[in-house]
């Protein structure tokens, strides 16, 4: 089982930050939360931070961890875990995705998620509900 760690990075609005994949990748066109492979001695806010460096070309600081979701896909399996986040330098540059978004919570569920991304996003809406002070 491979374990990934995905960013749900949220801007001073609010906004919440989804990646499309590019036509190039496995899954095209789906979004989701960037992020990436945790590496052999690689903690998993580590791996983070330097997946969001190497796809976006911006530096997070890594906040909360959120229910993490096992998902089998048909020829492989993933154990996603994402973390609240937030950009603390650079500009988003997409170095792997066609196209990026900021996005109010509840516009999320309009996106064509990828499989794996789908129940983190739910648990994301539960979790905003309960925390936005609105």
């Amino acid at each position: 089982m491979m374990e990934v760690t995905c960013a749900i990075i949220i801007d001073e609005n609010g906004l919440v930050l989804a990646t499309q994949r590019s036509e190039q990748m496995k899954m095209p066109l789906k979004w989701e939360f960037p992020g990436g492979k945790v590496e052999a001695g690689e903690s998993l806010e580590e791996c983070l931070k330097r997946e969001i460096q190497e796809e976006l070309g911006i530096l997070v600081a890594v906040g909360e961890q959120l229910l993490d979701h096992t998902h089998h896909y048909p020829d492989f399996s993933i154990r996603l875990i994402p973390f609240i986040c937030k950009i603390i330098a650079g500009s988003i540059e997409l170095k792997e995705h066609l196209k990026y978004g900021w996005l109010r919570a509840e516009d999320l569920p309009e996106l064509d998620w990828a499989e794996a991304d789908v129940p983190i996003m739910t648990n994301y809406l539960k979790y905003h509900k309960k925390n936005d002070p609105k």
